[in-house]
């Protein structure tokens, strides 16, 4: 919708500064085509990242985001200028003649940015220091491993498993599960397996081992293999070795229970499963793959930016604001989720720790918009300040012309995301509060505020590059055209150091 919306607002646009319809269609798709497109591919890429991680419910995400997005694309720079060419002046609302964002407009946002500018340090540094304050709880951030707490208080499969945890000390549908899956004749070294078992027993928040050469607690074998033993044994070669964990071990560090065991020395070849060693894995695979999901996320929007405005220094920019928006969001779950702020009023019991999953596929969403809006907030500023070389106007009318759209946007998916507050799973929770937090802070605090500020104190070295990166972008950078003006056109100066 936003980029439908940016194309027809940019063809209302032209209608006003006087062309033919036929023109305004060929002028939108140069100008704003260009911004849908770049818009676009970054968000694209942002869900794309998705598929670096192994598991099917990230990659559906990614799949799911670009199939969306180059749907918008072809929506926007291919069908709705044909159904434009034919409405033509009909595009716009009988007895208005003018656009909703034009030229010498010195609406709100042209005024707040006016204002920004006058007193960067000052408005600026107040912003910053806002924001920091909100993002300062993510230093206490910590991943864990979901549990029953995650559904409502009135679902039955909660209400057991919280039954069995205040009233038992262990439960064996936790166990971890040890398989040797290359012993032969099990059997013939139950002295083996009595040993490995009660060393087992002997680890910190280990309540019980069952083998095939019997049960041990703290050491000492307590049963003799019976009846309740033979389970352990394969057809003919194999065995594996149940280990029950405390409730209380298992639900406060199961990650680091799970390797304590792998690596207790074992007199044969082992390999640890069941669902706690399941949820650690899954874990740590998340984790091990976020860091190259981040790179290939700040290195190809970098990339794209610098394409589009041929500078180092606004990309750069555009990814510490970013990150400064996600720090946020993060702050925002970690305040609330995990230590427990606001439970009474969400309604959802914390557990100390945030799973790692959602959080990550919020950080892709989140880094995404951000992008989408600063793409096409600096468009119109470079678009401006290609035609007049005037920096304190070019970004006043710049964020003048694309504010109300980033507004609008934002506000609709807040509504959204907020909708998923009120929901039953803490998962979706999680979800409907960072992302509202993070789209309204971005579209205001940092797109208001923080961009105006920086461009200005930054001055001309926001289109710096070196000689190098600026032949690059002579020669491969995608521009926005000729400026929508009889004036001459100026370009953009380039500091070269």
């Amino acid at each position: 919708m936003e980029l439908i919306t940016a194309c027809l607002s940019r063809f209302r646009e032209e209608l006003a500064s006087g062309k033919n319809p036929f023109d305004a269609v060929v002028r939108t798709v140069e100008t704003a085509g260009r911004t849908v497109i770049f818009s676009g591919v970054t968000v694209a890429v942002s869900t794309a990242v998705l598929l670096v991680f192994p598991f099917p419910f990230l990659q559906s995400f990614a799949y799911t985001g670009v199939l969306i997005v180059a749907s918008g694309i072809v929506g926007a720079v291919l069908i709705l200028p044909a159904f434009l060419s034919v409405l033509g002046h009909h595009a716009v609302r009988r007895g208005r003649q003018v656009n909703s964002f034009p030229v010498t407009s010195k609406g709100l946002w042209y005024r707040s940015a006016k204002a920004v500018i006058r007193r960067p340090f000052l408005v600026g540094g107040a912003a910053l220091a806002l924001l920091l304050i909100l993002g300062s709880p993510i230093a206490g951030l910590q991943f864990g491993l979901p549990d029953d707490r995650t559904l409502p208080e009135e679902a039955s499969s909660r209400i057991v498993q919280e039954q069995k945890r205040n009233g038992f000390p262990a439960e064996e549908t936790d166990a971890i599960q040890i398989v040797v899956p290359s012993l032969e004749s099990p059997e013939e070294k139950l002295d083996e397996i009595k040993n490995y078992a009660s060393e087992l027993s002997l680890a910190s928040g280990i309540m019980q081992v069952d083998s095939l050469a019997g049960s041990f607690v703290d050491g000492q074998q307590i049963l003799q293999p019976g009846e309740n033993h033979e389970r352990f044994s394969g057809d003919e070669e194999g065995t594996w070795l149940s280990v029950v964990p405390s409730a209380q071990n298992l639900e406060t560090d199961a990650a680091k229970l799970i390797g304590d065991i792998r690596e207790l020395s074992a007199p044969f070849d082992v390999l640890v499963g069941g669902y706690p060693a399941d949820m650690t894995d899954f874990r740590e695979a998340l984790l091990e793959r976020l860091p190259i999901a981040a790179v290939l996320i700040f290195l190809i929007t970098f990339v794209i930016l610098f394409l589009m405005s041929g500078s180092l220094l606004l990309p750069l920019k555009a990814t510490v604001l970013n990150v400064l928006s996600l720090a946020i969001m993060f702050g925002a779950l970690v305040w609330v989720f995990q230590e427990g702020n606001l439970s009474e009023w969400l309604n959802f019991t914390s557990t100390g720790t945030i799973e790692p999953s959602i959080p990550i596929l919020m950080f892709c969403i989140a880094y995404g918009l951000s992008m989408d809006y600063e793409v096409f907030i600096l468009s119109r500023i470079k678009e401006e300040y290609d035609r007049t070389g005037n920096l304190d106007e070019s970004v006043a009318i710049g964020i003048q012309r694309s504010g109300p759209l980033v507004t609008a946007a934002a506000a609709i998916l807040a509504f959204t995301f907020a909708a998923y507050a009120f929901g039953d799973v803490v998962f979706l929770k999680m979800l409907g509060v960072g992302m509202t937090l993070a789209v309204l802070v971005d579209a205001t605090l940092i797109r208001g505020v923080l961009v105006p500020a920086f461009m200005k104190l930054a001055g001309s070295a926001n289109w710096w590059a070196p000689k190098a990166f600026r032949r690059f972008y002579e020669r491969y950078g995608i521009s926005e055209g000729e400026p929508v003006t009889d004036s001459v056109p100026t370009k953009p100066k380039v500091i070269d150091r």
